[in-house]
């Protein structure tokens, strides 16, 4: 059998510091990629000059395409530019700040191969500060990913979690090209990777890759970082107040339903989604005055377990959170 193809698709933005490290990583893999697309998004800090540095004298580089800078765009809109100039096969995704363990790529192509079903594979990460120094920490732990979910996505039923949360950090994902292809574009009220996975959820198969094959680091700066679920972080999310993030969710689960209408996918999932949107327009719409918003939440209740983040628990938070 023909080994697939395999592309990187980085996305830069002030990396300066850490795309160095990031960039030797992949190029020192054991199993070596056919391409690196780059995608910076405006840097100012000579991000660009370390990448070209580094890619010019690397022996045996592979195929680098370098998308210069347009306008200020966002991670989203940047990383999606980035995938669509993609080539490979499977493309494996990644943040500028990260090193890659030696066997990222070879464990990503053995799932692959050895499964030609499988569109997407994530996985864990050992979280790094700063420095580069071991936190104690993994990601899955972080989020943290339940075995309950972790049991439905390696069962076929991915659907159910991330109708809920997206528990798929883009960081160690990669993907094939034919979901990859249905994905783009990504909506603008979406992250790249919770689209990538939720639209996979919905059509393909995903496995999960329980080893820590990246060091995810922390350093403050994050675009998109990880927070510990702490008793404290949980109270303020319950008293933060309501608005920009129920109205952009109502809007994206909106977007998603929309995408259902023209993708290849079951009426059963079609209905789940529209069932999700729906629950999501309904919380976003729930009055200010606390007592007010009762009577609705009553009849929302029953939707609360399927497809609230915290399932049950969102029943408190929505009724507590100030306008």
């Amino acid at each position: 059998m023909t080994r697939p193809t395999v592309s990187v698709a980085l996305a830069t933005y002030q990396g300066a510091r850490y795309v160095a490290e990031q960039l030797h990583s992949i190029l020192q893999q054991s199993e070596p990629v056919d391409e690196i697309v780059i995608g910076d998004d405006g840097s100012t800090d000579g991000t660009l000059d370390v990448v070209r540095g580094i890619l010019d004298s690397a022996a045996n580089a592979p195929r680098v395409t370098l998308l210069e800078p347009t306008s200020r765009t966002g991670v989203a809109a940047n990383f999606s530019r980035v995938l669509a100039a993609t080539t490979g096969e499977i493309v494996v995704l990644c943040d500028q700040d990260d090193v890659w363990h030696v066997d990222r790529v070879s464990s990503a192509l053995e799932r692959f191969v050895a499964d030609p079903a499988l569109d997407l594979v994530f996985g864990d990460a050992r979280l790094i500060d700063a420095d580069g120094r071991d936190t104690g920490s993994t990601l899955f732990a972080s989020l943290p990913l339940r075995a309950s979910e972790r049991f439905a996505i390696e069962s076929g039923r991915g659907l159910d979690v991330f109708l809920r949360r997206n528990v798929a950090t883009g960081a160690t994902m990669s993907i094939r090209r034919r979901a990859l292809v249905r994905a783009l574009p990504v909506p603008a009220m979406w992250l790249h990777d919770e689209w990538i996975a939720t639209t996979t959820a919905l059509v393909g198969a995903m496995a999960i890759e329980r080893r820590a094959l990246v060091d995810y680091r922390q350093h403050g700066s994050n675009a998109v970082g990880v927070v510990a679920p702490t008793f404290a972080y949980k109270l303020r999310r319950v008293l933060a107040p309501r608005g920009e993030r129920n109205r952009r969710l109502a809007t994206a689960f909106a977007q998603l339903a929309d995408w259902t209408e023209t993708a290849v996918v079951s009426s059963a999932a079609r209905t789940r989604v529209r069932r999700k949107s729906t629950f999501e327009a309904r919380r976003a719409a729930l009055p200010s005055r606390r007592l007010a918003r009762v009577p609705r939440m009553l009849m929302l209740a029953p939707e609360y377990p399927s497809f609230a983040s915290q399932g049950a628990l969102d029943i408190l938070r929505d009724l507590l959170q100030p306008s």
